[in-house]
Order: structure tokens, then sequence, then C-alpha cells
């Protein structure tokens, strides 16, 4: 295996070649390649073996423990309106969940410049006590303010110390497997949407809401525990990425594709949240099966963020990210005629799919859109933060918008319907803005 030469008196490797992100396949990565006058990471490479592969699985668990458990939400969302802050609305309980996941979106931003600096192993460490010790702390909680700052806060500010470390580091472990070891990492996020709800509604009947939310806490301990044990950072970049470039909001492509994602991402989580009230009250489906649709929702997206990523590597992201776009739009209008288990059965399957593909194709659709690959992990930094402000205000909108005690969930799904749409139109005009009129050109 090759591997970059290192200074004899500090150990430090000498190749800063950056980081190469333009093949990642789900999630905004950190710092976009430089020019360097050094051999290049792609070259060196190990694209294999034990190390590589062992980054591969703290990706894994990184991943597992931040989006798969921001996925999980929804079980915790239909327990906190039956039980233990039945006194709130489902709109206020639900932006406990949104602020998890816009401040994943949000630190991330930020993180990349200490990524950068070398301070991968203290993000990990750091970011893993945070996600410990907030699910401890949730585990406690008997009020709002206290759900919203242990669950949503400093979970959300955990996660996104994560985020950017472990996905940075797997892409430069591999090049010919760069897509494939990302893409295997990825699928934590959507198995955790599986894993921890159903552990969570199988224990609370017998050990109570606390034990089993510190169940969860245990399990993420052991296996971010495991993440910072193998987890190495190999390059350091040559050059610093910015937070911002002001070029991006005068390109037409980025800035369509960035309402796009802010649109879809207003719409993208108001099933998941609220598939599983809706089954009790529409479908006459029984408090267990009701509360099952969030891990089948959660399965289909694994499947979700494959497939249609090895399309796009054929036709292009952006080229698949608008059918897979229209898709969410229309099963999301399809979801106000289910009236039965089995036809909700199939609207959970094939949403969490499409909905999986418009989550893992939307950065490498950034990616795309950038003629200047030197810029991109600052522009993927400026559209996640700007489009992730979706996830927060999106699933609370929808919460004012239904009645959870009359059943009344239809202004709800029109408006998740309504934006996956608007997202539709501005990506379409996105590619319009980058190649005109032209259909078969790869975008």
């Amino acid at each position: 295996m090759g591997s970059p030469s290192r200074d004899e008196h500090n150990g430090k490797i000498l190749d800063t070649d950056s980081l190469d992100i333009s093949k990642a396949r789900s999630v905004p990565l950190s710092t976009p390649p430089a020019p360097s006058t050094e051999p290049s990471s792609e070259e060196s490479a190990p694209d294999g073996g034990t190390l590589a592969w062992l980054q591969v699985i703290g990706c894994f668990f990184v991943l597992l423990n931040t989006w798969g458990i921001i996925n999980a939400f929804g079980a915790y969302q239909g327990f906190y309106e039956i039980h233990l802050l039945r006194s709130h609305t489902p709109s206020a309980i639900s932006w406990i969940g949104s602020i998890q996941g816009y401040l994943l979106f949000l630190v991330s931003a930020l993180t990349g410049p200490f990524f950068d600096a070398g301070f991968n192993r203290a993000l990990l460490a750091i970011g893993s006590f945070l996600i410990f010790f907030s699910i401890m702390m949730t585990s406690l909680v008997k009020q709002y303010y206290q759900a919203f700052l242990a669950q949503g806060v400093c979970f959300g500010i955990g996660a996104g110390m994560l985020f950017v470390p472990s996905i940075a580091v797997v892409s430069t472990y591999f090049d010919k497997y760069r897509s494939f070891s990302v893409g295997v990492g990825v699928t934590g996020s959507s198995l955790g949407g599986v894993i921890y709800p159903t552990l969570f509604h199988s224990l609370q009947p017998r050990i109570g809401f606390g034990w089993a939310t510190r169940v969860i806490a245990f399990i993420a301990l052991v296996t971010l525990g495991i993440a910072n044990l193998v987890m190495r950072q190999r390059l350091l970049p040559s050059t610093r990425r910015k937070l911002i470039d002001v070029s991006a909001l005068r390109e037409a492509p980025f800035v369509f594709c960035t309402a796009g994602l802010f649109f879809g991402f207003i719409a993208l989580y108001v099933p998941f949240f609220y598939i599983t009230p809706y089954a009790l009250f529409k479908t006459g489906a029984s408090a267990t099966l009701a509360f099952y649709f969030v891990p089948i929702i959660n399965a289909g997206s694994v499947f979700g963020r494959v497939f249609p990523n090895a399309l796009a590597d054929h036709i292009g992201t952006l080229n698949t990210l608008i059918p897979c776009t229209l898709a969410c739009g229309v099963i999301a209008f399809s979801w106000m005629s289910v009236d039965d288990t089995g036809d909700l059965l199939v609207f959970a399957i094939l949403y969490g799919f499409f909905s999986g593909s418009f989550v893992s194709l939307a950065p490498t659709t950034i990616v795309s859109l950038s003629n200047d690959l030197h810029k991109v992990g600052t522009r993927l930094g400026m559209s996640f933060s700007i489009s992730g402000f979706g996830i927060l205000i999106g699933t609370p909108v929808a919460g004012t918008l239904l009645n959870i005690h009359t059943g009344k969930f239809v202004h709800a799904q029109v408006f998740c319907a309504a934006c996956m749409m608007v997202s539709c139109v501005c990506l379409v005009l996105a590619r319009f803005a980058k190649t005109g009129p032209a259909v078969m050109i790869k975008t």
C-alpha cells in the first residue's frame, strides 16, 4: 500500500494534497481539492486494506448515531404526543427533532476549518461525548424545555461535530472504491432509523422511558467509542477552506439548486414524524403496527441511497435527483388517499426510497454544478446551511396544519407535497441554467 511520507521529527504528514469530495455519495463533506505541488492523494490512496476499511466501519457507526438517531425521532414524537409531553402541540414537539437536523448541517459547515487544521480526533471525541451526554440527559427529562435542550440542541451540536470528520476521512483512503466505501458508511444513517425506534418501542413498555433511552445511550457510547479508536486522519489539506464564497451567489445553477434543496427539506421529514399518528387515526392500525411504520419508511430509504446513486454515475446527479424529487411529490399527494394499512405500507416503502435518494444525491449535485472544485467544500457548507433551514421549519409548520386530536392531516399532506413539487421546479431551473434546453446531457 502506498502511503504519504512523514517528517522524521514531528511525524506530520508531508503529503498535504487536500480531500477530493467530488465523488461523495450522500452527505456533505469538508475540504475541496486544492492546488499542490506534492504527489496527489489520489495516487497514494491505499484503496483498501485493514486500516482503510476500519475507516468505513467508523463512518458507519458515526452515521448510525447521528443521522440514524435523527431519523428515529418519529418514535419519540409519537411517545411525547401521547405521554410525556401530551400538553404540548405536535408542532412544538417536532421542533425538538427539527433542531437536531438543522444544527447538524450548521455545525458541520463551521467545523470544516477545524478538520482542515488537523483536529479530527478532538472533534470526534467531543462530538461523541455530547451525543452520549445528550441522550443520557434526555432519559431524565420531565418538561419540554429540558427535552429541547438535551435531545435537540445538545445532540445537534454533537452530531455536527462528527459529521464532517467521518465522511472526509473515508474519502482520503479510497480512490477506485471511494463512492462505494462512502456509500457503505452512509447506510448507517438509514439503519439507525430502523434499529433505534424498534429498540425504543420494544423496551419502553418493559423498563420505562428512562431506561429505554439509556440503553440507546450505552449503545451509542460503545459504537462511537469504536469509531474514535479506529478513525485516523490521513491527509491535511494544503489550504484552509473559506466559510463563504460570494461568487456562488451570482451563479444561477447554485442558487436554484440550493432553493430546491431548501423546499425539499421543508417537506422531507413530514411523513417521518407524523406517519405513526396517521396510521392510528386513519387506517385503524394497532398502536404497535402504527409505530413500526417509522422503521419501515427508514428501511425503504436504505435502498434509496444505493440504486439511484448507481444510476447517477451514468446519467448525472441532477438528472437523477429531478425525477426522484418529482416522485416524492407525487407520492406525497397520494398520501391523502391512503385509508388502510396495506396502502400505507406501500406509501412508506416508496416514499422512504425516493426520500433517501433526495438526501443522498443532494451534495453530489452541488458538486456537479460547481465550476471550480477548489471551492466545493465551501459551497457545500453554504448550500446546506441555507437549505438545512428547511429541516428546522418544515415539520413544525406541518404540525400546526394538522389536528392530532381530530385526525385531520390533509393540510399538512398538501403542504408536504406542494413544497416537494416546488423543489422539483427549482431543480429543473437549475438544470436549465446549467445546460440550457439540451436534454441529452449528463448533469
